[in-house]
């Protein structure tokens, strides 16, 4: 069986054999599989005992298909036969599982990470400017953008609380959104007059997606995490709402078991791999970076750079996380409905905008005749001339009957007042339901934020949120005022035109009776105040304040003395003026539950794995490293209660180790297990951190790794001797960990240990008839794409070619083939 080996090997013969002669049990396909079978042979891995002349090959190839371009990043579907590639030129191409393809897109940036939501409806995209978007998963269309890191996102990863742990907390309440009780459906941004047609039915497609994607609260709750260049880690609930930022840079990591009990700090790191556990409460990081003592003595520093892993407490997500989840859904929401209120705003004022252009590009001739008439008046002037029964001027009769006409004077009547009438249809339809379900929420989370004992941890400062709830209010206000304003200002240009219609009959000497009535009054109002002022425009302006005389204002103060809010001020601003307001205290009063969730991550231990070479510095690409994490449920351990919950999975961190800075341990792959599994046990001087290395067969090296279910690893091999311009020898092989001989390993050592010299004696030499292996007769190159809950496999070749495997069936082989 096995023995341990005390020195690497320096031959082919094999010094420690690791053998798998019992059958890696093998479950049946799911029957969500859209899979068309040529063949289904169940047979036993190996027939080494036999001199059988049918031997089946490992892993059915299903297809072997060529690709346009070089695939970078490949991921499948956690629930669906569908898998998202990266192409050498950015672009994300969806294909299902008989190789269809479904769509492309191109985010125009340069693509650094890809990810699925849990439940498959979604995909998440890292861009090299710290954007992460997040795309449909049947269009591709864009869902929503967050602009969280400043550098590259080199790694996602989207968790929800695990479906295997028992949530015995049955006094914790459930969220349950009322706003479908009081409130219609929520209404949707604005669209610009004038967008064609075939274009809005699939806009509709993906804003129902949006707003699926928006309305979780039917779903399980669910953390997207991100890593970049530069240390930095963001969390976001659902994927949509921020809710924590931290960088590693800033942990100090303390060393109880140490003699020197000085802390260690990581430096110049870069993140190579996020992974939150089933119940997120930890997550553990791979990071690359400068390990050293926080001394104040420089001479005396100890700097290790390499690859190491950290594990951090993120239990906030588990303990709170009915909390998060109501505080995710009513923010995310408002944030929703503010980007409605803002593109109202804009469409708003773009189209009011262009309809007093028309107005002035007919009206402001009128100046230019008076002057080339050489009069000394001006417009207002000359119609209240007309208006009082004077003799018309000879520039007035120029421009009504010449220049402007009966047909001028109607079309500008109806650009003005058709445009008044769909500002009325905005605001009725989109701006005011939007800030009327966002007081409702407002409100909500003001009656949350005084639960000061449970909701004061997350961050919901009653104050802040009573800032927010009051503008929430404002804004009503508002739009109320701005409602009367346009009737008004829509009332007096009617009448204003129906008058200039009665002048150039007059003029023109034509029967004016069938012309509708005008108020004389009006006409001088308008004349006065509306001729040359915008009173709309202004109010759909930031920069501009509104005079209101004082005893107004004293009013105001009079009404504040009976409660129900505190600002005085609020008529002398615009209806865009105290929008803006209204989402800087937005911002404010959830920036503090951002940055208390952010201070209660902290960094629960530390482990140098590796020293990388020079050229892996910081600035390195994060797939240069083969690396997987995953969770398996602990067989060992049952669940009796939710507060032993993060004990049902034990975390497995397989990883390559570089030859260059080892060279007394070359080509091996790491494998650990336990990091985070009994970690409170840890610190009372017991460990259950276990870790093994594996020599790779002679003659292959490691391309690219998974960790696949029940506890096994899928390695991909290339022969040594093979390039990429040849076919090559590579081969794909399964490892079952929980055979291995792992040894337990120290937590804390001294910083001029790495750990993984506790293991250089005791390795275990893989060899390929030992194994389940399958060849692939290419060269083959990174990715590797594995997918656990389907049981298949996706291998790219260097010759652009993608080769997709069963990992559950096996298949006759064909003499003579290939």
């Amino acid at each position: 069986m096995l023995k341990p080996q005390k020195s690497p090997p320096t031959s082919v013969s094999p010094i420690f054999h690791f053998t798998s002669a019992i059958p890696v049990p093998r479950q049946p396909l799911q029957k969500r599989h859209r899979i068309n079978h040529k063949h289904t042979v169940n047979r036993l891995l190996f027939s080494m005992e036999t001199d059988e002349t049918d031997r089946v090959l490992p892993f059915q190839l299903q297809f072997d298909k060529p690709v346009a371009s070089q695939v970078k990043i490949a991921e499948w579907n956690p629930e669906k036969d569908l898998l998202a590639m990266v192409t050498e030129d950015s672009k994300i191409l969806l294909h299902r599982f008989n190789w269809q393809r479904l769509w492309t897109i191109s985010p125009g940036r340069n693509i650094t990470s890809l990810c699925w939501r849990p439940d498959g409806k979604a995909i998440a995209v890292g861009l090299e400017n710290g954007t992460i978007s997040l795309h449909d998963v049947e269009n591709g269309k864009l869902l929503r953008s967050l602009k969280s890191h400043t550098v590259a996102v080199v790694c996602l990863n989207w968790e929800e609380e695990g479906q295997l742990i028992r949530d015995d907390s049955k006094i914790s309440s459930s969220y349950e959104d009322r706003t479908s009780r009081f409130f219609p459906p929520a209404p949707r941004v604005p669209r610009m007059p004038g967008v064609v047609s075939g274009d809005t039915g699939f806009m509709d497609d993906s804003e129902d997606s949006y707003r699926e994607l928006s309305n979780s609260s039917y779903q399980r709750f669910n953390i997207l995490c991100s890593g970049d260049k530069d240390g930095s880690i963001c969390f976001s609930i659902f994927g949509i709402f921020p809710i924590g930022k931290i960088n590693i840079h800033k942990f100090s990591v303390p060393t109880p078991f140490i003699d020197k009990q000085t802390p260690r700090q990581i430096l110049n790191s870069s993140i190579y791999k996020v992974s939150l556990s089933k119940d997120l409460c930890r997550l553990i990081v791979m990071c690359s970076g400068e390990l050293n003592e926080n001394t104040e003595s420089r001479e005396s520093q100890m700097v290790m750079q390499g690859m190491h892993s950290l594990v951090l407490d993120t239990s906030i997500f588990w303990k709170r996380k009915s909390e998060l989840h109501q505080l995710a859904q009513q923010a995310s929401n408002i944030e929703d409905l503010t980007e409605v209120m803002r593109a109202s705003l804009s469409v708003m004022c773009k189209q009011w905008s262009d309809a007093m252009r028309t107005f002035h590009e007919k009206f402001d001739s009128l100046s230019t005749l008076i002057i080339d008439h050489a009069l000394d008046s001006t417009p207002q002037e000359e119609f209240l001339s007309l208006l009082g029964g004077a003799q018309t001027s000879s520039a007035v009769h120029q421009f009504l009957v010449n220049s402007l006409g009966e047909v001028g004077v109607k079309r500008v009547l109806k650009v003005i007042c058709g445009t008044a009438k769909e500002l009325q249809r905005i605001v009725l339809d989109h701006l005011q339901p939007a800030a009327e379900i966002i007081g409702f929420r407002m409100g909500e989370l003001r009656g949350l934020s005084r639960w000061r004992a449970r909701y004061h941890g997350i961050g919901l400062d009653e104050m802040l949120i009573n800032n927010a709830t009051e503008k929430s209010g404002m804004i009503l206000v508002q739009i109320e005022r701005f409602m009367r304003v346009l009737s008004s200002v829509e009332q007096q240009f009617s009448n204003f035109f129906n008058w200039l219609l009665k002048c150039i009959k007059l003029l023109m000497q034509e029967p004016s009776d069938q012309l509708l009535p005008y108020n004389s009054e009006l006409v001088v109002i308008f004349l006065k105040f509306l001729y040359d002022q915008d009173p709309v425009k202004q109010l759909l302006e930031v920069d501009h304040d509104i005079e209101v005389d004082l005893e107004t204002m004293q009013r105001v103060k009079e009404l504040v003395q009976f409660g129900g809010f505190s600002d005085c001020e609020y008529l002398q601003r615009t209806l865009a003026k105290e929008f803006q307001q209204m989402e800087d205290s937005f911002k404010e009063a959830f920036l503090m539950p951002f940055t208390t969730i952010s201070r209660k991550m902290l960094c629960e231990d530390l482990l140098p794995l590796f020293p990388l070479p020079s050229s892996s510095s910081s600035a390195s690409v994060s797939m240069a490293i083969p690396m997987s994490i995953s969770y398996y449920e602990d067989a060992s351990q049952a669940v009796s209660s939710h507060q032993t919950c993060q004990h049902s999975f034990v975390d497995h961190v397989c990883f390559q180790v570089p030859d260059e800075p080892f060279s007394d341990i070359a080509n091996c792959i790491g494998v650990m297990r336990g990091f985070t599994h009994d970690l409170n046990s840890s610190k009372n001087g017991c460990t259950s951190l276990e870790a093994v290395l594996l020599y790779v067969p002679a003659g292959y090296e490691c391309v690219d790794l998974s960790l696949y279910k029940d506890s096994q690893i899928v390695l991909l091999l290339n022969g040594a001797s093979a390039s990429s311009e040849s076919s090559g020898d590579a081969c794909m092989m399964i490892v079952q960990a929980s055979e291995l001989p792992f040894i337990s390993i120290s937590r804390f050592t001294d910083l001029n240990l790495w750990n993984l010299y506790q293991l250089k004696d005791s390795t275990v030499q893989l060899q390929m008839e030992n194994e389940k292996v399958r060849n692939i007769p290419h060269s083959v190159i990174a990715p590797l794409a594995v997918s656990a809950s389907r049981g298949v496999a996706c291998v790219f070749a260097a010759r652009k070619r993608a080769l997709v495997y069963i990992l559950e069936e096996d298949e006759e082989e064909v003499p003579d083939t290939e």
